[in-house]
């Protein structure tokens, strides 16, 4: 009876060892948005897979992202943006290509094996961390900078920099999260003119982006001093005077 047991203790954990997760589970893949995002998968053997079938899901949702099958590969949810290395599955590698990754390509993606019950899963990361620039009224002889980085993932380094590259004295950054998002605010006053830029730089995909503005604060550097015209009205009257003491040295002359 024990031994009866034993050998279905066995048989159930040889079945359950066959749902096992490949070498690529729990794998990230970092894009920007409007890149190609490649998904790995691989059973890790170099085994000719021209004629076995393997499917690509994304969870939570019903239809398949990429299917081949007896060597026919189609795609029924994304025809035009997904593609295979085809020369590639003699030596067992059935990751796909997304073009032009989007936001909403983001999530978990399944690649299964039914034949061998080997499934992998695949998190794909679409970070967009694009930022807006606006500036907001004079105020005590400066000017409030603000920059704004929404729906950004992951989470980036935002700063503002001068004409000459220089980090500037900026406010404590206003962050939140929504949905795995991240929300930045930005604020820093300046108070010279010049041409200013917020940066945002995700290092985890190499990732930066920047929006310049042009700042010209009025009133400084521009508007005539009231004691340099009245000078120069001053000498344009004395011109006259010069001319009259001119006149009088001919005078002595012709006498």
């Amino acid at each position: 009876m024990e031994l009866l047991s034993l050998l279905f203790m066995s048989s159930c954990f040889l079945t359950l060892s066959r749902l096992t997760f490949g070498d690529q589970s729990g794998t990230s893949v970092f894009v920007k948005e409007g890149d190609d995002a490649i998904l790995p998968c691989s059973l890790g053997t170099n085994e000719n897979i021209e004629y076995v079938r393997f499917e690509w899901m994304k969870e939570g949702t019903k239809e398949e992202v990429f299917t081949c099958d007896s060597g026919v590969c189609y795609s029924p949810a994304l025809p035009d943006r997904v593609s295979h290395f085809r020369d590639d599955l003699q030596h067992g590698n059935a990751s796909i290509k997304i073009k032009n990754a989007q936001l909403e390509d983001e999530g978990i993606y399944t690649c299964s094996f039914p034949t061998s019950g080997k499934t992998f899963r695949i998190e794909l990361v679409v970070g967009a961390a694009e930022p807006y620039v606006t500036s907001h009224d004079q105020i005590n002889g400066g000017v409030l900078l603000q920059c704004d980085v929404k729906n950004a993932n992951p989470k980036p380094t935002v700063e503002w920099r001068d004409s000459n590259n220089q980090i500037i004295h900026s406010e404590e950054p206003q962050v939140s999260k929504q949905g795995g998002r991240f929300y930045i605010t930005l604020k820093a006053t300046v108070e010279k003119n010049g041409r200013y830029r917020c940066v945002a730089t995700q290092e985890k995909i190499h990732h930066q982006a920047q929006k310049e503005i042009h700042v010209h604060i009025y009133g400084r550097a521009m508007t005539p001093n009231p004691d340099s015209l009245a000078g120069l009205k001053l000498k344009t009257n004395k011109l006259p005077t010069a001319c009259l003491m001119w006149k009088k040295a001919e005078d002595r002359q012709d006498l």
